[in-house]
């Protein structure tokens, strides 16, 4: 039973401690500057990883009896996870408050609190201030219903208040707490960090910009850089972290401003000698790959970049409103192998405008890209999220169906929803895409170690030779799964061929994994004492 039903006036709670769970994987740094501001203003915070066991959640909050349990919800399709969290905690006797926070809660209150009867509220977008009130109110004994940034039950409704503005100044924020451990890479630390919030695009198929402009306040603010680089050295200095994970919706280098204050980045890293100790990672579009800009971080550190492509078809990225064209893609791909840097990219292989014309169109653009084995092939369906304009516009052409956890639609012409069973069949049976363990993520963080290994331990002298037997390798994976596509698309557009057997399939996958694998740990063997001997200095 909610808070608000069992408690008939407020009343003072002397109750200091808040728990925080969330996805920790990876670092969620949105719990991060969550936590810093409530202790910051004195309060002590548990912050609890969604992934633990519930039943060892339910000791860890019960036991530390707190005022608050705040719930992150990044992804909408956790939402029953979570709800049958809470529905053990309340049995458990927990009586605290029960809040949410996140980009589906923010933009479908009301369908969370009706997906979760056990919340008691919602911190809509940025949470900072309004969970810092929500907490303070609470063991005041005040009126916490009165708090502007919350969404709740009202007789027998659902009542939003108005939203909280957004955070102005960044700086004003401290530093991000990080109760989680660091990503390794051949044992060096990662770490995420952020130099800005908000995102100026407004791509269909996204909710981020959404988020942002639905809260009062400037969509797009960046931090200066000299605190970005100094959280960057304070995390260097005290934790040994050397590899950061800028994790912007769209790291600032788009346009003139932006442009200066990443070369302004670059001055202050290569000023603070991080430039010759660490290396980062950063999130963009293709239109904002800049040869000047660029070769300029690479030099002070940048060692990979994210793009969202999402699509090798013109009409594709029109329904993706990504307001970018095909060669443009391309262009800034070509433009980051001139310059040495990796590339991960996201990519729609099917949208609700797909046809088997632009599925073969964006099978041709993905051989342009990774056919020479830089970076294994990866894809998905484009799914309609809550707080998408695409979703909305699905809504309006009665083509949206499933769920708020399996939000879902058909395709204008019914024999790709035949391929795409087939395809999604397939590429589950063999876990060649998706997963943690899928043959396309291990290809990916061999990849990713060689850049490691070129930016932060001295030469290797097979670095080279194992490398090229790694993109020959990671080459044919892609080519096999081109081929399974076309073949596919033959099959249900022509009644051409044969459905590729799932079990061979597998097979061929599980043999390349081990392959991979295999060639790896000889690499990592071989170079071992040179490797350990680099970190122990380094320590």
């Amino acid at each position: 039973m909610p808070l608000s039903d069992r408690a008939t006036a407020p009343v003072a709670d002397a109750r200091g401690v808040v728990a925080l769970i969330g996805f920790q994987k990876m670092g969620n740094l949105g719990l991060g500057y969550l936590s810093a501001v409530l202790r910051r203003a004195g309060w002590d915070v548990r912050v609890i990883d969604i992934e633990q066991p519930p039943e060892e959640i339910v000791r860890i909050v019960a036991e530390a009896r707190p005022l608050l349990v705040g719930f992150s919800l990044i992804f909408q399709y956790y939402i029953r996870r979570y709800d049958d969290l809470m529905f053990r905690l309340r049995r458990a006797g927990v009586d605290a408050h029960f809040t949410m926070g996140g980009h589906y809660p923010s933009l479908a209150a009301e369908p969370t609190l009706n997906a979760a009867p056990d919340l008691d509220s919602v911190v809509r977008f940025e949470g900072e201030e309004t969970l810092l009130a929500l907490v303070e109110t609470l063991r005041a004994g005040g009126d916490w219903r009165a708090l502007d940034g919350l969404v709740y039950r009202d007789e027998g409704g659902v009542k939003a208040n108005p939203p909280h503005h957004l955070a102005h100044d960044l700086d004003a924020l401290p530093f991000p707490d990080r109760d989680f451990a660091p990503t390794e890479i051949l044992g060096r630390q990662g770490m995420p960090i952020l130099a800005s919030r908000g995102c100026a695009r407004t791509c269909s198929f996204c909710s981020i910009h959404t988020f942002y402009r639905t809260a009062p306040g400037k969509v797009v603010r960046l931090r200066k850089t000299a605190e970005v680089v100094r959280e960057m050295a304070e995390l260097y200095e005290q934790r040994g972290v050397t590899v950061f994970l800028f994790q912007d919706d769209d790291f600032p280098m788009f346009g003139p401003k932006w442009r200066a204050w990443a070369h302004d980045l670059v001055d202050k890293l290569i000023e603070s000698g991080l430039s010759k100790k660490v290396i980062f990672k950063l999130n963009c579009r293709a239109d904002a790959v800049d040869a000047d800009l660029l070769g300029r971080m690479r030099d002070a550190g940048l060692y990979l970049v994210y793009m969202g492509l999402e699509s090798g078809d013109a009409d594709g990225l029109a329904t993706l409103n990504k307001e970018i064209t095909v060669e443009q893609n391309l262009a800034a791909v070509r433009l980051l192998k001139a310059l040495g840097i990796r590339f991960e990219y996201g990519f729609m292989l099917l949208d609700p405008s797909s046809t088997f014309r632009s599925v073969r169109a964006n099978i041709a653009f993905l051989r342009d890209v990774v056919g020479d084995g830089c970076s294994p092939a990866t894809f998905c369906k484009m799914l309609p999220y809550d707080g998408t304009p695409i979703k909305a516009t699905l809504e309006a052409a009665g083509r949206l169906k499933g769920d708020v956890v399996t939000p879902d639609y058909d395709f204008l012409d019914p024999r790709l929803d035949a391929f795409y069973a087939d395809l999604a069949r397939i590429v589950e049976v063999t876990g060649w895409v998706h997963g943690p363990r899928a043959l396309t993520m291990q290809l990916s963080w061999a990849h990713l170690e060689v850049a490691v290994v070129r930016r932060l331990f001295p030469a290797l002298p097979d670095t080279d030779a194992y490398e090229t037997a790694l993109k020959a390798l990671t080459a044919r994976s892609n080519e096999e799964l081109f081929e399974i596509v076309e073949k596919l698309a033959d099959l249900h557009e022509f009644g051409v061929g044969a459905c590729p057997e799932p079990a061979a399939l597998k097979d061929l996958c599980d043999r390349t994994l081990a392959t991979a694998i295999r060639e790896r740990d000889a690499f990592v063997a071989r170079n071992q004492a040179v490797l350990l001997e680099a970190l122990e200095a380094a320590a």
